[in-house]
């Protein structure tokens, strides 16, 4: 089976044919699904090798995962990888996968597998503000498509959640229920998704007429642990929250604890809200309240506009942003106890374990 048999049935040039297999952005998509499915149903494969050769493109999608970033074990990995693959294979390309140790290793592989022509373009997860991978890339003319945005944005196609309108409401929600003094833990300030979701939080805050309290905004956190030590730091306040919004939940599961040691319930005594969207957080008690993000979605979309970008589709035409979904459980509700309460509260934890020290 040839292309000029796909051709022939469809009756189409075998130009178009090709251009469509290979989603030229001046075939449209309709055309596109019709040409893919007919060359499925009449068996047809393109000789990857002849491909390579005559287009000079390999028909692979780069990803250099950084075993190093505070999530790297997450479930979530598996999700992404599962929608990028299934995209791909769905096109017709393949996935060129690297691991790093760290941000030198990073750029070191992916100016090696530019050079050696391993991947026609990039996936770039996990986006800093200011990002060295995104300015080699562009330097480079190298294709790539960004999971999050960046400080500069000039060249760059990207796929996003708005983790920022997510915090935003949040803060709504709890004001909605009573909360007046909401505190906020941010992740960490050098992730362009840190600094949406405290811009949201702010943004919450002035929609429902809170002034904001920089004594609010806990110290930056990537983890249960550091999340504690943030939790600890907003409860020690003379006038603590009622309410917490965390940046992320792995840092929200270390809450639990650091609240029970200040006298304190999640859920009843003071409300949380974060996100995520983690499987661990529907384990804890009570179970988290979250904002959710479709990370297989998110493969699948940035595979797909990372193959349209490769093909010459400008990237200020590849920009999508997808709400997340909140996933309301049972560590968060009305106020029940006032600032001054909780500090009572706390104050009274705080002098038990002097006493017993």
């Amino acid at each position: 089976m040839t292309i000029n048999d796909v051709a022939r049935e469809l009756g189409m040039t075998k130009s178009t044919v090709s251009r469509a297999l290979n989603g030229y952005p001046d075939i449209s998509e309709s055309t596109q699904l019709r040409v893919r499915e007919a060359a499925q149903s009449l068996g047809y494969r393109p000789l990857a090798n002849a491909q390579a050769i005559r287009t000079g493109r390999l028909r692979a999608i780069g990803l250099v995962l950084q075993l190093n970033e505070h999530d790297r074990h997450r479930p979530f990995l598996a999700d992404f990888l599962a929608g990028i693959s299934e995209a791909a294979s769905a096109a017709d390309w393949t996935i060129t996968v690297a691991t790093a140790t760290s941000d030198e290793d990073t750029l070191r592989l992916l100016c090696k597998l530019a050079d050696e022509h391993k991947a026609d373009g990039f996936i770039v997860p996990r986006t800093l503000w200011d990002d060295r991978r995104v300015t080699f890339l562009r330097e480079a003319h190298v294709p790539f498509v960004l999971y999050g945005r960046t400080g500069n944005s000039d060249g760059c196609a990207w796929f996003d959640i708005a983790s920022e309108t997510a915090t935003q409401n949040a803060v709504e929600l709890l004001h909605d229920l009573g909360h007046r003094r909401i505190g906020f833990i941010p992740g960490g300030r050098q992730y362009t998704y840190s600094r949406l979701r405290l811009e949201g939080y702010k943004a919450g805050l002035k929609r429902v007429g809170i002034p904001f309290d920089p004594d609010m905004v806990s110290r930056s956190a990537l983890n249960p642990d550091e999340g504690g030590e943030a939790v600890v730091q907003l409860l020690s306040l003379k006038q603590p929250p009622t309410a917490i919004v965390s940046s992320i939940d792995r840092a929200a599961l270390g809450a639990y604890a650091a609240a029970r040691k200040c006298g304190l319930q999640i859920g009843s005594d003071i409300s949380l809200i974060s996100y995520d969207g983690i499987e661990e957080g529907e384990l804890m008690t009570p179970a988290l309240t979250t904002f959710s993000a479709d990370v297989h979605l998110a493969g699948v979309r940035l595979t797909e506009l990372l193959i349209k970008r490769i093909n010459g589709v400008p990237p200020e035409a590849l920009r999508e942003l997808r709400p997340a979904t909140f996933v309301a459980r049972q560590s968060h509700g009305p106020m029940t106890r006032t600032p001054e309460e909780i500090a009572a509260i706390v104050s009274r934890a705080k002098n038990k374990v002097e006493e017993k020290q």
